[in-house]
């Protein structure tokens, strides 16, 4: 098991309730990422669930939840032949702080019936940069977990010559080997700097809304994360992300709705 497993894992007590332990390793200077935090919610869903996969998940964040222990409850909807749907709510002392509604299904590997590409070239990994490493006081603790390496122009916003475009691309992996798997990619999809950061904006941006979807079971091997917005307004802005695995297939999508943070 790895680390990433052991710090998602959901221990069933009884047919709809889970423990688990939130980990301060994937810490955003202080609350957790959400892409780990909906990891943990899935673990639980799928343990409960009559189908392997997470095809879509939609999360609410109700409240940022601290580190430590926590619950997850599920509540089955409705299973059909192909498909499952649940509500699982991750509490923490009896209050709701992530509510998500997933839907299960068991993939195949069947070709696609049609495929479209990226929707931006990336150069090749050895041409990427990584972040520079954080600085310990400011407890983000995330970057340790992760290998990301970064397209050039998306990090200009780092010396104060961002781009003026909500983007943000880079290849993903995790730190520890492991090869990418449908929790990983849960991670995978809330990974990157907010978009917005491209766009002049600073400071914590936390997400309001995400809503994923599970397209494929990735290859073993680096992950291509593109990340786009649309509109920054009001203090809001959206983000969509499309992941795309080692063998050129695209693996997962996402959307989220997100506050402006403020430098």
């Amino acid at each position: 098991m790895t680390k990433f497993d052991e710090a998602t894992q959901a221990i069933r007590v009884d047919e709809t309730t889970y423990d688990v332990c939130l980990d301060p390793g994937y810490s955003i200077g202080g609350p957790l990422n959400g892409g780990y935090l909906m990891a943990v919610v899935l673990r639980a869903a799928v343990d409960a669930a009559p189908f392997d996969h997470p095809v879509s998940t939609a999360s609410q964040f109700l409240k940022a939840p601290a580190p430590g222990p926590a619950q997850v409850r599920v509540e089955p909807l409705k299973a059909g032949r192909t498909a499952a749907f649940a509500r699982a709510t991750l509490l923490q002392d009896g209050v709701p702080h992530i509510e998500s509604l997933i839907t299960t299904a068991t993939l195949g590997d069947a070709e696609p019936d049609y495929a479209d590409g990226p929707s931006h070239p990336m150069p090749a990994p050895e041409e990427c940069v990584q972040l520079p490493a954080p600085k310990a006081e400011t407890n983000m603790t995330l970057s340790a977990q992760m290998d990301l390496r970064f397209d050039p122009p998306t990090l200009g916003w780092l010396n104060g010559r961002p781009t003026g475009r909500p983007e943000s691309r880079a290849y993903f992996r995790m730190a520890e080997p492991q090869d990418p798997d449908p929790y990983v990619l849960a991670l995978a999809v809330d990974a990157l700097p907010p978009v917005v950061f491209s766009a002049g904006a600073r400071g914590w941006a936390p997400t309001v809304d995400l809503t994923w979807h599970l397209r494929a079971l990735p290859a073993p091997g680096w992950l291509t994360l593109i990340g786009s917005g649309r509109l920054v307004r009001d203090g809001w802005f959206d983000e969509e992300v499309e992941v795309w695995d080692s063998a050129g297939r695209l693996v997962a999508q996402s959307r989220q709705l997100a506050r402006v943070g403020r430098g």
